[in-house]
């Protein structure tokens, strides 16, 4: 079952991603809607999330400042772009993994845990392959790195399925994980993304709405799973 559901994780980042190649005209509204979907996805899903799996509010937002400055100190280090790129591919790549991990280790707790959590992941892949090809591809990588990276990006959430339905995790253990992740995330929206969109020749007020229409996006996605 688990397996099953991955697959259309798999679908939907692919379709996610191969649409933002064909819309290059429309960078900035791209732009924008990722900035606010990668902030919306850290505010809205991995936070609570991490906080109710490990029920330790206070550790996970020291691991939310953590993560943030870590990735902030990665993603400065780094020289060449394309490997900010790789950075950024691996990073939204890793959440994938732990998006399928939750959907194994959810199953194995109950089948409607497993739908919950699965319903989510399903639907804001689609925003994840958005974000994989922006985030390399504004790092200066070509489409052929980007389809790479879109590719482990979609296959990751079947791995992570197979991993945590076959050998489980702790509850504790993933909520921490996912408290770092969402200050990974925080960084690549509002300190990578969003001034990105900001800067950019065509972004006028429509970027800002696509901004908000992104965070709208990922909390309704976040609401549809829980209902």
């Amino acid at each position: 079952m688990p397996i099953a559901v991955s697959l259309l994780a798999f679908a939907m980042t692919l379709a996610g991603g191969l649409f933002v190649l064909r819309i290059e005209r429309h960078m900035a509204l791209v732009l924008g809607f990722s900035a606010g979907a990668v902030i919306g996805v850290a505010l809205f899903d991995l936070l609570p999330e991490a906080i109710e799996l490990s029920g330790d509010a206070s550790l996970v937002f020291v691991l939310v400042a953590a993560g943030y400055a870590v990735y902030h100190l990665l993603h400065k280090s780094v020289a060449q772009a394309t490997r900010r790129g790789a950075l950024g591919g691996l990073t939204l790549s890793l959440h994938s993994f732990l998006d399928g991990l939750a959907i194994g280790v959810s199953f194995n707790v109950s089948i409607a845990a497993g739908a919950v959590v699965a319903v989510g992941v399903v639907v804001h892949d689609l925003c994840d392959g958005i974000n994989t090809v922006t985030v390399v591809r504004r790092a200066g990588a070509g489409d052929g790195v980007a389809r790479r990276w879109l590719l482990a990006d979609a296959l990751a959430p079947v791995a992570g399925a197979a991993v945590g339905w076959s050998l489980g995790l702790g509850e504790n253990a993933l909520g921490l994980v996912l408290g770092i992740f969402a200050g990974f995330f925080l960084y690549i929206g509002a300190s990578d993304l969003l001034p990105s969109a900001s800067a950019h020749p065509d972004a006028g007020p429509r970027a800002g709405i696509a901004t908000i229409l992104g965070m709208a996006m990922l909390y309704g996605a976040v609401r549809l799973a829980q209902l």
